[in-house]
């Protein structure tokens, strides 16, 4: 099985979630279907099937943590230093406009782009991957070639 990179925050954000779900969003919804069930009628019950959806959902993403969380490979990055790579913290300048932006580089399973944190795979990661403060990078965007340039790079 291939392993699932993730910073040592995106492991405690993902397991927190998966005990959240384990510990009060499951007990909340077998509790909610049981309560639906004694209304009667469960083929006109619209409670019963909104809480079976809600279940189903829940299971669901358990079983996707689970399965991120076993094969879960933490990069430490404190202390970490040198060219961008995997948990950098990059503040990048738009060439054009001088508008700075700073992104984590993450793993697919954390990446969350409006929270800052950018998928390894990602156009913008994968131009960044190797350079160091003062270099220059062009990125093909859907919108066309755009140019950075790399403020700079910390590992937290």
């Amino acid at each position: 099985m291939e392993k699932v990179p993730l910073t040592e925050a995106g492991f405690k954000r993902l397991d927190a979630e998966l005990k959240n779900l384990k510990l009060v969003e499951r007990p909340a919804v077998i509790t909610a279907i049981a309560e639906a069930r004694e209304h009667g009628d469960l083929s006109e019950n619209a409670e019963y099937h909104a809480a079976r959806e809600k279940q189903s959902f829940i299971e669901g993403r358990i079983k996707e943590l689970e399965g991120v969380i076993s094969r879960a490979q933490v990069i430490k990055t404190a202390g970490m230093s040198g060219s961008i790579k995997f948990g950098a913290t990059v503040t990048i300048a738009d060439e054009d406009t001088d508008e700075e932006k700073v992104y984590q580089i993450v793993g697919e399973q954390e990446a969350n782009i409006e929270e800052g944190r950018l998928n390894l795979k990602s156009p913008i990661a994968r131009a960044l991957i190797g350079k160091e403060e003062g270099d220059s990078v062009e990125v093909k965007t859907p919108g066309g070639t755009k140019s950075y340039e790399v403020v700079s790079v910390e590992f937290k």
